[in-house]
């Protein structure tokens, strides 16, 4: 016997969910909805199925093919417009020259069909519908039938004063091919209010047969969340993928539960999804496959649909969660939170109850939501960010989106250029890099790959006459399970903002320049690449000047690509070196801290006697300084240092600083005839300052210093090498300097703005400082008669700094405190 599937449903009350995908695609317990209605019919024995379909019809012919694999036969009968349930069954015709059996493939049931196709031979039946008895039956049709089973009459989804049974319609009949006789052709025809009434009126034998088992219509959001929880009660008998861990909990193939997770009570757990280590998984929560739940995250009655990545100490509360949605650490969803297919929501961010977030859309950190976002898109994020194109590896890069922007990157240059790449040791940018080596050659450009190198090598290496730009891929500072995608200009700088909207464009528009076979690009490696660096750096300092300084060291390379190529050019120089983590490893570099580093380095200095320590960062670009004496320097500490010694030696007359550097170091040069140019606080900003003439140094407030007659760009390595040049030549010790130098009183507060009121923020603050000297080279800095504030929005983040200084630390908080206390006014 045959049967129809009815899949044409739009599903539009159950948008977000259906935004993209039709109804009877939306998982069950991590199945289609129609997949358990062909588990249905095939253990009734229906094994030749007609599916009816209309919106999204792809979806379910991509999924389910010709049925083989589900063990039965599937053709497909689609609509080119809406034809009711009685007109689509009618445009299947040809495929229906028996009885057969009609279902709707967006409905979850366990009914048992084989006794309603009994029951309709038994009485010789026209038509038989499939009834269940419930307890409100206003939102469907009410079926009244006399005992012997014959219908007396319909009620199209009456009010309580006509509810005069309580069994409904399911959308399941058994039907004599003769009904197509009474189904008119060519426009929309529903079964419930059109075909079955008039049957009723012409007297043909119209029966109802009441069923036991379970049956909901999942019609509603409510409803979605409800059939889990009936699923999982045991209440309808479905299939549910992967084996019972335990009483009520069952475990995906693939899957990883870490054993400090707990799960408490009935679950689902995908295949492939990994449950890291404090995760609490609360009773009715089903989770999809390849979803990663990170340690410390609180669910209870999700539903989290396949590829979802939930960050760190993430709540969900009755919540649904779209496929390959991503929540960042701290995330909340409150009750009845639906969000569609590849929403992001940053850190901290708060969804009220009942808020319903559309496909695609962004929800920034910080932000609570209390309204549901269906058009706008809530300032979504751009391609760059501060540091490049970052995000979780695998989730937010993956391969196909690095090859897509390397594709994009590719188009904005000239066919049959070249560009550099590298990356660092882990294996992530190795996969990565691999990627978008691909997508530059896709598009016609050749690719020099360094494979492992720091980034000041690859910088180096792009200002070479052969390359017309970079590419670097790393893990990020502080976040292991992140990378980050790095592009420089011809320059070895970062790409600007105009040349990063470029690519951007490209990218949002797939608008790729694809060559011919014979124009695709070539992969080579260039030769001695690190010898000409390492011959480079060499270059920029008096080797004889630092070999007679007879430095003792102790350098800890941080587990980077430095290693490569410091040992060589400290033994040129003459040093006698402790070299610490000489040797690139993912390992150590993912649990790489600046101070634990520094505190071991500083123990050596202090054991070995050495002049100086130093700390460089995996990437090469940052430097920690430990004078003689074992003190670790802070950031400000070292930028003085470097700044005081440097300025009696400048090729140049300006230092290039940020604009919220302690005003000492202006002091510090003045007696020098060095000038201070401030510039914004990124570091391409800084890096941008050095490329003039006149700037003969540049240093940041996080150990990053800047050689632009070396490298217009931050170099650990070549930083360290010309501070030993500058003792050597000062004649002094680094614990001498640092002992001469002012004491800095500095202060920083953080203060949370929504991103539609730091217009406002900054604004009313410069309307309110007319009375005083104003700085806006980066926010808004006030000169105080003793001190300095200054207010900045973050650009990635909710929130405004406002850095101080006073002539001590309590002044300096008090004016922190008092910037602070204005900004929160202003956005109460």
């Amino acid at each position: 016997m045959k049967a129809v599937i009815m899949a044409g449903g739009e599903g539009t009350r159950l948008r977000p969910l259906t935004s993209n995908a039709p109804k009877p695609m939306l998982p069950l317990a991590n199945r289609p909805m129609m997949e358990h209605i062909v588990a249905l019919l095939h253990r009734h024995g229906f094994d030749d199925i007609v599916v009816t379909v209309a919106f999204m019809a792809n979806h379910i012919r991509t999924y389910f093919g010709d049925g083989s694999e589900f063990g039965v036969r599937m053709v497909y009968a689609s609509e080119e417009h809406p034809l009711g349930t009685a007109g689509s069954v009618r445009n299947a015709m040809d495929e229906l020259d028996e009885r057969f059996l009609v279902i709707s493939g967006d409905v979850l049931t366990d009914i048992d069909l084989s006794k309603i196709v009994a029951f309709h031979e038994e009485h010789d039946a026209f038509a038989t519908i499939g009834l269940v008895a419930v307890d409100n039956p206003l939102e469907f049709g009410i079926v009244i039938t006399r005992p012997d089973g014959s219908i007396e009459r319909f009620l199209e989804k009456p009010s309580w004063g006509q509810v005069f049974s309580d069994t409904i319609n399911t959308g399941i009949f058994v039907l004599e091919p003769e009904i197509f006789d009474h189904i008119a052709a060519d426009r929309p025809v529903d079964f419930s209010g059109e075909v079955f009434p008039k049957l009723l009126a012409e007297g043909k034998p119209i029966f109802g047969a009441v069923a036991t088992g379970y049956w909901e219509d999942v019609g509603t959001l409510d409803a979605y969340v409800s059939v889990h929880r009936d699923v999982l009660d045991g209440k309808v008998d479905v299939e549910l993928a992967g084996f019972e861990l335990s009483d009520g909990v069952w475990l995906g193939e693939g899957a990883e539960l870490h054993p400090s997770a707990t799960v408490d009570g009935c679950a689902v757990i995908g295949p492939g999804s990994r449950i890291d280590a404090g995760a609490h998984i609360g009773a009715y929560t089903v989770l999809g496959s390849n979803v990663r739940v990170r340690p410390d995250v609180d669910l209870q009655r999700a539903v989290v649909h396949e590829n979802a990545y939930l960050g760190e100490g993430v709540h969900l509360r009755g919540t649904v969660v779209g496929r390959s949605c991503d929540l960042r650490r701290g995330a909340r969803c409150d009750e009845g939170v639906v969000l569609g297919d590849e929403c992001f929501v940053g850190e901290n961010a708060v969804i009220g109850a009942g808020v319903k977030v559309y496909p695609f859309k962004t929800v920034e950190a910080g932000a609570t939501v209390n309204s549901s976002i269906v058009w706008e898109s809530k300032g979504a994020r751009s391609l760059f960010g501060r540091s490049g194109v970052a995000g979780l590896a695998n989730v937010d890069i993956t391969p196909e989106l690095a090859a897509r922007v390397a594709m994009a990157y590719a188009t904005t240059l000239k066919k049959g250029t070249t560009v550099i790449t590298s990356r660092d040791s882990s294996r992530s940018a190795r996969m990565l890099k691999r990627a978008m080596m691909a997508g530059l050659n896709a598009s016609g450009v050749d690719v020099l790959d360094l494979e492992v190198a720091s980034v000041p090598v690859t910088r180096f290496l792009v200002r070479q006459p052969v390359a017309r730009g970079g590419i670097t891929l790393r893990l990020v500072a502080d976040d292991p399970q992140s990378v980050v995608f790095r592009f420089f200009d011809e320059d070895g700088l970062d790409l600007d903002s105009d040349a990063q909207r470029k690519v951007e464009r490209l990218l949002s528009r797939e608008d790729f320049r694809r060559v011919f076979a014979s124009e695709i690009g070539d992969i080579g490696f260039p030769p001695r690449a690190l010898e000409q660096y390492t011959a480079a750096l060499g270059e920029t300092v008096d080797r004889d000047v630092v070999r007679g300084g007879g430095f003792k060291l102790v350098v800890d390379y941080g587990y980077g690509s430095t290693s490569f190529v410091m040992p060589n050019v400290l033994s040129q120089l003459g040093a006698d070196v402790l070299g610490v983590n000489p040797y690139a490893s993912t390992r150590g570099a993912m649990a790489f801290d600046r101070r634990v580093h520094a505190e071991e380095v500083a123990r050596l200095v202090r054991a070995a006697g050495a002049q100086v320590g130093a700390v460089l960062d995996p990437d090469g670009e940052h430097l920690t300084l430990i004078d003689d004496e074992g003190r670790i320097l802070d950031d400000n500490a070292s930028l003085l240092a470097l700044v005081s010694l440097v300025a009696g030696h400048l090729v140049g007359d300006r230092i290039a600083l940020p604009v919220n550097v302690t005003s000492e170091a202006e002091r510090l040069v003045t007696p020098h005839g060095v000038g201070i140019e401030y510039t914004k606080l990124s570091s391409a900003a800084l890096m941008d300052a050095a490329t003039d003439p006149g700037v003969g140094f540049a240093g940041s407030t996080d150990g990053g210093f800047i050689l632009p007659e070396f490298l217009p760009a931050f170099d650990a390595a070549a930083s360290l090498v010309k501070l030993l040049e500058l003792l050597a030549r000062e004649g002094t010790r680094l614990s001498a300097v640092v002992n001469g130098l002012p004491r800095v009183h500095l202060a920083h507060e953080a203060v949370v703005t929504p991103w539609e009121q730091k217009g406002l923020v900054m604004r009313s603050l410069v309307e309110h400082s007319t009375d005083r000297r104003l700085v806006l080279v980066d926010g808004v800095k006030v000169l105080h008669d003793r001190g300095w504030a200054l207010a900045l929005p973050d650009p990635e983040q909710p929130v405004t700094h406002i850095w101080a200084e006073g002539s001590s630390d309590n002044e300096a908080r008090r004016l922190v405190q008092e910037y602070a206390r204005r900004i929160r006014q202003l956005i109460r």
